[in-house]
């Protein structure tokens, strides 16, 4: 039996997929996974440099595990995994003198020998170079007793938006192979999964063997035994027509679309360099409402970007109204080191000006939300249940296509990735609340 390790994941779904990636590797090293930070030997946190705060709390969770192994000596041998060592590795080796670990996204197959470079030595390991072939093609991550799955399909981006720091801590975009991606969802499926979430930077950008993201799509699509599929991010500027349609014709992908707008002005948006202007983003709304016109949509908001004006603000309000979302990522903007921002931008908004507009931008999405989800009441609703109830024990937790929560009382006939149709009978905040029935499928 090979020692025990341990993740724990910062950050969005790309690095929930690198855990198992990472979980996966591991394992065929010959190392066990605990679930018990406290029966490890071998501690790693996945982490995310998109924000300040982010990073700050990545050391601070650190520096709470440190008695494990300055102290206690349980944990023989520490590291950090992700974007946080990309971008900042000389402030973690300052400030966090006890890790033994540095590896970038692009390293993690050379963990195994990382780790027994370390117990051997007893020096630190560190890799972050960027590998602009990495695509980890024949490595199958761990999905063991899960319904639903995250599979990366491209890695990297190249849109250079001016407030990010993604492209200089993951790379240049990088497509998977079709063979590869297919594999991994059907090895998924095989394992019980029934709902795939399909992951890039940007998916929208996916190109490999002539295929693009939509026709990607109607590929995994036809594997057998799957039976909703979901994908995230998508850019603005690259959504196709051809992909609206495939979101309106092919049964299996699920209506509900991330599609994040950051601002609402054409000027915040050309020093942003995303690319589109507020009329591109709004025609796009329309088109694909009128095309898919049960489609929930969600986006990511930041305020207080350099030189947003109270009229740049407003017109961020103004697309929020039109554009109805279900719910929103909502962000006070925060300078990054390596980004054209910061290089370029004086950080001009007074904090407490970004403060009262996300406060703003909060309370209207919170009508939003209502509206949107609230819509829902009254009709029946296929279920996949996800987890018992964080409140209460007798009680389930589910999504529906549309990926709104929802809340039934629990039966003995039905259990963790089934199936059912659930009359919704009321909304409160962002979760729906009804009960199972049985009259036919459940409506999108």
């Amino acid at each position: 039996m090979g020692l025990k390790f341990y993740i724990e994941t910062f950050g969005c779904q790309m690095n929930v997929y690198d855990s198992e990636l990472v979980a996966s590797i591991l394992k065929t090293a010959g190392y066990e996974q605990s679930l018990n930070i406290h029966k490890a030997e071998i501690l790693f946190v996945n982490t995310c440099a998109i924000r300040e705060k982010a990073v700050e709390r990545v050391i601070n969770k650190m520096h709470q595990y440190a008695h494990l192994k300055v102290k206690k000596g349980k944990v023989k041998v520490a590291g950090i995994l992700g974007c946080i060592p990309q971008y900042s590795s000389d402030r973690l080796k300052k400030e966090l003198p006890f890790i033994d670990i540095l590896s970038g996204p692009d390293n993690y197959d050379k963990l195994p020998q990382m780790i027994n470079d370390c117990l051997k030595s007893k020096k630190m390991q560190e890799n972050l170079v960027l590998d602009k072939e990495q695509n980890y093609e024949d490595i199958l991550p761990f999905t063991e007793n899960k319904h639903s799955v995250f599979v990366t399909v491209m890695r990297g981006c190249n849109n250079y938006c001016s407030y990010c720091v993604v492209p200089y801590v993951r790379g240049r975009e990088r497509s998977r192979s079709v063979k590869s991606i297919l594999t991994e969802v059907k090895n998924a499926v095989s394992n019980g999964v029934t709902e795939v979430n399909l992951l890039g930077q940007n998916v929208n950008s996916y190109n490999s063997e002539g295929m693009n993201f939509a026709q990607l799509l109607n590929k995994v699509s036809e594997v057998e035994g799957l039976k909703r599929l979901r994908f995230a991010t998508s850019h603005p500027k690259d959504i196709s027509d051809e992909l609206i349609q495939v979101m309106a014709e092919n049964p299996k992908v699920c209506r509900h679309l991330h599609l994040p707008f950051q601002a609402g002005s054409n000027d915040v948006l050309k020093l942003m360099n995303r690319g589109y202007t507020r009329e591109d983003y709004l025609s796009k709304i329309e088109k694909i409402r009128k095309l898919i016109p049960d489609i929930a949509i969600t986006t990511d908001i930041i305020v207080g970007f350099p030189d947003e004006s109270d009229e740049d603000f407003e017109q961020t309000l103004d697309v929020m109204r039109r554009s109805g979302f279900d719910n929103s990522f909502m962000f006070i903007y925060s300078e990054r080191e390596l980004t054209h921002a910061k290089k370029n931008f004086k950080d001009n908004v007074p904090k407490k000006v970004k403060a009262e507009r996300q406060k703003r931008v909060i309370e209207l999405q919170k009508s939003l939300s209502i509206e949107q989800i609230g819509s829902d009441a009254g009709k029946t609703k296929e279920v996949l249940i996800e987890s018992v109830s964080k409140k209460r024990k007798n009680e389930l937790m589910g999504r529906t296509e549309q990926n709104r929560i929802v809340i039934f009382e629990r039966t003995n006939d039905v259990a963790e990735g089934d199936y059912v149709n659930v009359l919704i009978t009321r909304a409160e905040g962002l979760s729906l609340f009804g009960k199972i029935v049985n009259n036919g499928e459940g409506s999108k």
